[in-house]
């Protein structure tokens, strides 16, 4: 990783947790998609984005939002090896994220000097990863792993740990998700639903970006 050279014009992030209060959660098909939606979301409020490394257009999509919409803060997500999370950097990510992690994972995210969250879902993941040194993580997925009463349990014992939950979070969940001491922020893909990303209404997606902000005001 030592050899990794990022873009140019995407400096790292400071840190995931502060960059805003919700990161909208990407899956893209078509590359050319990349550069409207980020454009749409920054302009409703949202500028750090996650772009999953589900589809072959994924770092594609990276590489053109972190060329053509510099006020936004392009990531990667779904980082699942080491490999990926070298080329996401050399695509332009400026943040990392995971859904879970192993030794060369976590090496990998460490090494890159970019801002990472590794994801966790239980107390032991969480305190191997204090006592790595990481006191931000992902908490995924965040509804099916118990929700807010779990990460609730785990501020007073683990008050070191600060998470951004993703998985099954929706506009009615995050405020309460927010209102937590060790929550920094929240993912989710309600600003995005599949009818508007497939009309290409960058507008509709604006709007619910918007409000999307607006939820930890």
């Amino acid at each position: 990783m030592g050899g990794v050279t990022r873009a140019a014009s995407s400096p790292a992030a400071p840190s995931v947790l502060g960059l805003a209060p919700v990161i909208p959660v990407v899956v893209l098909h078509d590359a050319e998609d990349a550069v409207p939606l980020a454009r749409a979301l920054v302009a409703g409020g949202l500028p750090a984005i996650e772009v999953t490394l589900r589809t072959p257009a994924a770092l594609d999509a990276i590489r053109a939002v972190a060329r053509e919409v510099p006020e936004a803060v392009i990531g990667a997500g779904t980082l699942l090896t080491p490999e990926q999370v070298e080329d996401a950097l050399v695509a332009g990510a400026r943040f990392l994220v995971s859904p879970g992690w192993s030794p060369r994972l976590l090496g990998a995210m460490k090494d890159s000097g970019a801002p990472f969250l590794p994801g966790v879902s239980t107390a032991s993941e969480v305190v191997t990863l204090l006592e790595e040194g990481v006191t931000e993580m992902k908490f995924f997925p965040a509804e099916a792993a118990g929700g807010t009463p779990y990460l609730h349990s785990l501020a007073a014992p683990l008050p070191r740990a600060r998470f951004c939950p993703t998985g099954g979070i929706g506009p009615a969940a995050a405020p309460s998700y927010l209102a937590l001491p060790n929550v920094g922020c929240v993912g989710g893909t309600w600003m995005l639903p599949a009818e508007a990303l497939a009309a290409k209404d960058w507008g509709r997606v604006r709007q619910l970006a918007r409000e999307a902000a607006a939820l930890a005001a």
